[in-house]
Order: C-alpha cells, then structure tokens, then sequence
C-alpha cells in the first residue's frame, strides 16, 4: 500500500516510535495522521511536526487498554477523514523502576491491557474501518524482548510474544477483510521508556546491554514501520530490527 494520500493512526504518538512513525508517514504523503495517545501534550508536539511535514493532523487522548476509547478514536478518526487505511499499534509501557516481580500488581496488569489488550482491541475494531475504505494496513509494534527471557521486564517481554503471535494469526484477514497485519520487533532503541527503567537513566540491569550494543534510532523503527506498510506480501510478517555490536573505541 502506498502512504501517499492515506488517513493513518499513530497509537503511543506522544513521543518515541510513535512520533516517529507519525513523522515518516506525513513525510510519504500521507493525508492526515490521527495520534492516539494519553498524554495529550506531548501528542500536540508531535501534531505541529506532522503538519510541518505536510499532513493534517488530529490529537485524540485514547487510553488503548478502553474499549470504549478506541470506538471513539475510529469512529473519529472515520467521521473526519472519511475513512482509515493505516494503523500502527504502538502503544506501550513496560514495568518501569521498579524490576518484576516486585513490580506492583497494578502495574503488571496494566502492562498487560496497554500493551496485549490494546493492540488486540485495536486491531479487531480498525478492521471495519479500513473495509468500508477498500483494505488496509495494521502494524504491531512488539519487541526483540519478544524472542528472549528478560527477567526485570518478564511482563514487558510476556505481551510482546503474545503481539508477535498474535500477529502471526491475524494473517487470514488479509482474505476475510482486505487488511495485512504484521509487526515489526526493535532491538534496543533510544528512547524515552529506556531512560525510565532506572532513576536518572538506565538501570543497573541494562546498562551493559547498552555498553555491547548500537542503539537504534526512532527512524530506524520508523522506516522499517513504512516498509511493511507497503509490501504487498507482509501479512502475518514479524520483522526484526536488530541492534549491531557496538565496535570498542580504539
């Protein structure tokens, strides 16, 4: 699917991957991008560099995890733009400071609804959207955590394999509905929520994670977020965006 032209749906748009992600379709022409976030703020941010970029944009504070706010969000999104051809569901949290298991229960759980539930619902309520607009394109943002133990972040790296395969059984609506889900799995990222796992930056655990490795960039995630969305061939696709080994200074 071409972007040009297209009505999109950043989901976690405030900042990072989704900010990203909402800049790079603006870029490709995309006619407006919906950003879907809880902090609606930062979301404004993001608005001003898409419409620089040359899309309209549109702020909608979504909680994921509600049901009833993500009607909200595409009947919204459906009644503005006339329709909905691209979703990228991003939103995400993961257990923060405080390391599993003595990360709360209420923590837990809403990791499990921001970042399972919300790509679940999502994807299950853009479909008739993006039908009665003639097909479409979902995109999962999941997470290398998804393919390897990760004992502080176990809830974090729990929902990404379930993103993973969930997207992997979503493949049959590429018939049923004319929309291709896939997914895209980022190594380790600069990002915000990297900063967040400890006090002040980094926690302890990761640090040498990034000691051994090159981060990646919002765009890197960003671009290979584009790729999917127009490859003919990427329902069902999970897609990994690996970090290369860091080259120790000479």
């Amino acid at each position: 699917m071409e972007v040009s032209g297209k009505v999109a749906i950043v989901t976690g748009a405030a900042r990072g991957i989704g900010r990203a992600t909402a800049l790079a379709l603006a870029t490709e022409g995309a006619r407006a991008v919906v950003l879907a976030d809880v902090r609606a703020t930062l979301s404004q941010e993001t608005a001003k560099l898409v419409r620089t970029a040359g899309a309209e944009a549109l702020v909608l504070e979504t909680d994921v995890a509600e049901a009833d706010a993500l009607r909200q969000l595409f009947s919204e999104t459906e009644e503005r733009f006339g329709g909905l051809h691209i979703l990228h569901n991003n939103a995400g949290i993961g257990e923060g400071t405080t390391p599993w298991p003595e990360v709360s229960t209420e923590r837990a759980g809403a990791i499990v609804d921001v970042n399972l539930r919300g790509v679940i619902l999502g994807t299950q309520l853009a479909l008739e959207p993006m039908r009665r607009s003639g097909g479409g394109a979902i995109v999962n943002t999941a997470s290398g955590a998804a393919f390897t133990p990760l004992p502080p972040q176990a809830v974090y790296a729990a929902t990404k394999a379930g993103i993973v395969n969930f997207t992997r059984s979503c493949k049959p609506l590429e018939d049923s509905h004319g929309v291709r889900v896939s997914c895209v799995c980022p190594g380790l990222v600069a990002t915000e929520m990297v900063q967040e796992t400890g006090t002040g930056g980094p926690a302890g655990w990761l640090q040498p994670i990034i000691d051994a490795l090159e981060m990646l960039s919002t765009d890197d995630i960003a671009a290979s977020v584009l790729e999917l969305i127009r490859d003919p061939k990427s329902a069902g696709e999970v897609v990994t965006v690996a970090n290369a080994p860091r080259v120790p200074a000479q």
